[in-house]
């Protein structure tokens, strides 16, 4: 924004910080550290200057303290930037630990009667719809049932086809099967140990998942995730699945047609 010859912004180093707007231009660059010492909050024994022009482009910096501020070429748009040395107020903006804040015990809170917790209570909404809650129960374990008994059906090392929808099918092998615990996020087998007969830590969501070494490179690693191996296949040949979209059975690999050409 234009701004008049006698009032230059500021802005400080500091993200995300405004600029601010100095009332009377010194008429010394020595001088100008002081006066924005109050507008950054920064000491002046520790400020570089640096001058930008109207299109944000670098005029220089403000490092001799005996020169005039007109012998610079200051313009109406100019703005300057103040770098902090001192590093006394890194992370101000950032990190909120350091902003005071008023804090409630969350006994306290529940005992009170105008909150939204109490209003959404009185209502039976949201979590406190005892009914609803129990019916997504019902369903969460119907889903963990299907799952549990689509991955019994999924021998390790056994052909399989993977049918995911909006992407193409996929031929490969029977890599992993495990299941990941809501609460400890551990593989634990879910399967008889004719079924499946390996069991890893991971950090997936929860579930039965399937690791599935590929044909051809269309899946997205070697069989390890956030650097935990759990099967080994060449890069990009591996992935894991839901249970529900593996069948496995005799399907050799997928046939291009090239031979014939």
């Amino acid at each position: 924004l234009p701004v008049p010859p006698s009032s230059l912004p500021v802005p400080s180093q500091f993200p995300p910080s405004h600029s601010q707007s100095i009332p009377s231009a010194p008429s010394h660059s020595q001088s100008l550290p002081c006066k924005l010492e109050l507008v950054v909050g920064s000491p002046a024994s520790c400020m570089d200057l640096e001058l930008f022009g109207a299109e944000d482009e670098a005029l220089g910096p403000l490092d001799c303290d005996e020169a005039l501020l007109g012998s610079y070429p200051v313009t109406d748009g100019c703005r300057i930037h103040v770098t902090d040395r001192s590093g006394a107020r890194a992370g101000q903006f950032e990190d909120l630990s350091q902003v005071a804040k008023y804090e409630m015990a969350e006994s306290d809170y529940d005992k009170r009667t105008e909150s939204v917790r109490s209003f959404l209570r009185q209502r039976s909404w949201g979590r406190w719809d005892r009914e609803r809650e129990q019916e997504r129960e019902r369903e969460r374990e119907q889903r963990r049932a299907q799952e549990a008994a689509a991955a019994a059906a999924l021998p390790l090392g056994a052909r399989c086809e993977v049918r995911v929808p909006g992407q193409p099918c996929r031929r490969g092998t029977i890599a992993f099967v495990g299941a990941c615990s809501h609460l400890c996020h551990l593989f634990v087998t879910l399967l008889s140990p004719s079924r499946c007969e390996v069991a890893g830590e991971t950090d997936f969501k929860p579930g039965i998942w399937v690791g599935v070494s590929y044909d051809e490179p269309m899946g997205k690693h070697d069989g390890s995730v956030g650097g935990r191996r759990y099967f080994s296949c060449p890069p990009g040949f591996g992935a894991f699945v839901r249970p529900q979209s593996v069948s496995a059975g005799d399907f050799p690999p997928l046939d291009d047609g090239l031979d014939e050409l």
